[in-house]
């Protein structure tokens, strides 16, 4: 797991090593594939699954909704962010 490092005025830095990126990356990519071959919007399975914690948003098939779950919701959402980010 990342380290939290706690900055000025007690802003909480948060970071998630490139390991756990890796991880991450290679879980969506799954879980995009699987939700696709199922026929699923998977901006729409994804969204709500992070937002609600509820794992049957993520089908089951190709083992994507334990996958999933094996990633910490933040951790998820924060790599999601970062990548959006970087990109604009």
């Amino acid at each position: 797991m990342g380290e939290n490092t706690v900055i000025d005025r007690g802003t909480i830095m948060f970071e998630v090593d490139s390991e756990k990126s890796q991880k991450i990356d290679e879980v969506m990519r799954n879980v995009h594939k699987a939700l696709v071959e199922k026929g699923y919007n998977p901006v729409n399975q994804i969204v709500g699954y992070v937002m609600s914690g509820d794992p049957t948003y993520i089908t089951s098939h190709r083992e994507a909704r334990n996958a999933i779950q094996k990633i910490e919701r933040d951790e998820l959402l924060e790599e999601l962010v970062r990548r959006y980010l970087k990109s604009i």
